[in-house]
């Protein structure tokens, strides 16, 4: 299942996918990649700024977050 990416805001070269939708692409929960993110596990390509008693989103490049992802599985912290 292929979803619709969102555009990066400042460049159309890379395209950036929600963390609902990398997570879908990879077959892991929406949560963990997130606190993957919160935790320094994971970086993102992009945070969005927070609101009101909301933390930023983040926008994934999914080739790679696939990379970190990698690393992540033959370098374990």
């Amino acid at each position: 299942m292929l979803l619709k990416p969102c555009r990066r805001p400042y460049g159309p070269d890379v395209d950036l996918l929600t963390t609902t939708q990398a997570a879908r692409e990879l077959g892991v929960s929406a949560r963990s990649l997130a606190r993957w993110a919160r935790e320094g596990r994971l970086r993102p390509a992009l945070v969005t700024p927070g609101g009101d008693k909301r933390s930023g989103r983040y926008l994934w490049d999914l080739d790679d977050l696939r990379d970190q992802l990698l690393k992540l599985r033959t370098h374990p912290e």
